[in-house]
This record gives C-alpha cells, sequence and structure tokens, in this order.
C-alpha cells in the first residue's frame, strides 16, 4: 500500500470511530458503498477523488483531513509491502519513506539502482539541500560536471539546485537513502 491510500485508510477509520458510526452509516451519509468503505479502510482500494470528494461531504470535514499523514507516535511498514513511488524496471526503483508535509521540512527517499543503471534527477530548486547515505553497493553521483564516487556507510550533502545523475557502474544493486531539507 503506498503512503496516500495508507494515509487515507487510517484517517477514514480513524474519523469514523471518533464520530462513533458504522460503516452502513456513513454509507447512508456519503452514498459510497458499505463494501468499497470496508476497502477503503483495510487500504485494498485506491478511491478517486470524487469518491474522496463524497465521503468528506458525507462526513462533514475537510478533504485534507482524509489525505494528511496521520500522526502516530510509531510507525512501520516491512519493506517487502512498500510499493515504489517511481520505477524503471531493471533501471531502479524509488520508495517514498517520508513524504513532503508542510509541517516537516524534509522528504526521505530510498533508491535502488540496478547494475549499469542511471537515475537523472532535476534541479530540486533554490535552498533545498540532499544528503546521501549510500547503504550497499557503489554510487557515482555526477552534479555541475564534477563526479563524486559515494561507497557504503559514506555520507554525501550537496545543494541540489542543480541537475545531477545517480549511477550503478558496478554489477552489484547499489542502495541508498535520500534527505531532502528545505
Amino acid at each position: 500500500m503506498d503512503h496516500v491510500n495508507r494515509s487515507i485508510s487510517l484517517n477514514l477509520k480513524r474519523i469514523r470511530k471518533a464520530k462513533n458510526i458504522s460503516l452502513d452509516i456513513v454509507s447512508e451519509q456519503t452514498g459510497v458503498s458499505k463494501s468499497m468503505l470496508a476497502r477503503i479502510e483495510r487500504g485494498e482500494a485506491n478511491p478517486s477523488v470524487a469518491c474522496l470528494v463524497k465521503i468528506s461531504s458525507g462526513l462533514r470535514i475537510e478533504f485534507n483531513q482524509l489525505m494528511e499523514p496521520p500522526r502516530e507516535a510509531f510507525h512501520f511498514i516491512p519493506f517487502d509491502k512498500m510499493i515504489p513511488t517511481k520505477e524503471v524496471t531493471g533501471k531502479y526503483s524509488i520508495y517514498t519513506y517520508c513524504p513532503y508535509d508542510n509541517n516537516k521540512a524534509f522528504e526521505i527517499y530510498g533508491i535502488s539502482l540496478h547494475p549499469n543503471a542511471t537515475y537523472y534527477s532535476g534541479a530540486h530548486g533554490e535552498n533545498t539541500m540532499e544528503y546521501i547515505t549510500v547503504i550497499s553497493g557503489k554510487l557515482s553521483l555526477k552534479a555541475s560536471g564534477i563526479t563524486y564516487e559515494i561507497g557504503p556507510g559514506d555520507f554525501f550533502r550537496f545543494d541540489s539546485d542543480v541537475e545531477h545523475w545517480y549511477c550503478n557502474k558496478s554489477e552489484e544493486m547499489t542502495k541508498l537513502i535520500v534527505v531532502f531539507a528545505f
């Protein structure tokens, strides 16, 4: 389940329980079938914007209350349950661990680069710093005409308002964690 559907799932269930109403009542108030609501709460559905508008209108809540990441004391998603937010088969997979949120000044991503693959990343805008830690493999980062070699456990930081390329020139998978700070 991706982070957006997970947020919708948790928020819908939390809001419904806070209002102390059943799925039957939510269905009556929103015009969305009980089975669809149950699938949304279990994280098995990818509801349309129109469906989410019906739910927010029927529950008399702001639309963004369904979408915003829920506040949790602990949050765990096993890697095998994560869905890449961006992927090119045989080249790279990008996983969103901590998406953009107005209340946070950072984002966290995991990137897996297949052997001999390159991922192009455009400039991220003014005042954006990028922090990279290589978990396994070796990363060649090209930025501003310079190539930097970053190995396992190494840390690299740069002002990412320039185009840059993540390159894996080896025969093994390269995995890294990337943090953007604004």
